[in-house]
């Protein structure tokens, strides 16, 4: 039990912050959900920020290319694959568990509102909420929550920690998405929000079920040494009556 707290995903002191925060975030994606359901044009919020984005350079455009292959298949691989390989070598298992189920669980709840909502942009394409931004914001989540642990980092420094990190993830893949024309604004902020609600309530059932792992693995090798004592007394008993 001891050890348990060094290991978690969920930093004990952020868990009812986190808690908080993806309960709010979730409720953002849905009320965006609904406002712009079967919406296949940019909202007043939308024009004003594409406006701005809008007319970016060669150079830029090269700089947003290359952030919206982090969203690729391609590119999320390998993220994924060298998140998992930092969180094995510091010897966190938990984490590594949580940067593939963390991300993919993202992802996948986006796929699963997209129709649901029904949003779409350029010929039909459902739009909201946006995978890559939720893609890059949950493995940054999953980057930072890892470190607070590791630093053993304290409520503020670690919450602020964890927010700045998606914060800068989101930004960074929610300007590439709106500069390649790819979402609505709206729709970077509906994925941004998508991973703050699933990561840490993924975050919570990787240690719940490790935990019970560990419980029920310690039971086992309890009862298994209760079991060969109590074999070694019969033994022992048998013994002295001869």
């Amino acid at each position: 039990m001891t050890g348990r707290p060094a290991s978690a995903v969920l930093p004990p002191s952020l868990r009812v912050w986190l808690g908080l925060m993806a309960a709010l975030a979730a409720l953002v994606v849905v009320a965006l959900g609904v406002l712009y359901a079967d919406d296949s044009e940019p909202g007043r919020v939308d024009a004003r920020i594409g406006a701005a984005v809008d007319g970016a350079g060669p150079l830029w455009r090269h700089v947003a290319l290359a952030t919206d292959f982090l969203g690729e298949p391609g590119g999320a691989a390998m993220l994924v694959a060298a998140t998992v390989t930092a969180c094995l070598l510091l010897r966190r298992p938990r984490a590594a568990v949580h940067a593939v189920t963390g991300a993919a669980l993202a992802v996948g709840t986006t796929k699963l509102l997209k129709p649901l909502a029904g949003r779409t942009i350029h010929d039909g394409h459902l739009s909201y909420p946006s995978g890559h931004t939720a893609f890059l914001t949950a493995l940054a989540l999953v980057v930072a929550l890892l470190a607070t642990g590791r630093l053993g980092l304290g409520r503020t420094a670690g919450t602020s920690l964890v927010l700045a990190a998606a914060l800068a993830a989101g930004a960074a893949m929610g300007w590439a998405q709106v500069a390649l024309g790819a979402h609505y604004p709206t729709d970077v902020l509906g994925g941004w929000c998508t991973a703050l609600a699933v990561v840490p309530a993924t975050a919570w059932l990787v240690d719940r079920t490790a935990d019970r792992l560990a419980d029920r693995t310690a039971d086992r090798l309890a009862d298994r040494t209760a079991d060969r004592l109590a074999d070694r007394t019969t033994d022992t008993g048998r013994r002295e009556r001869h």
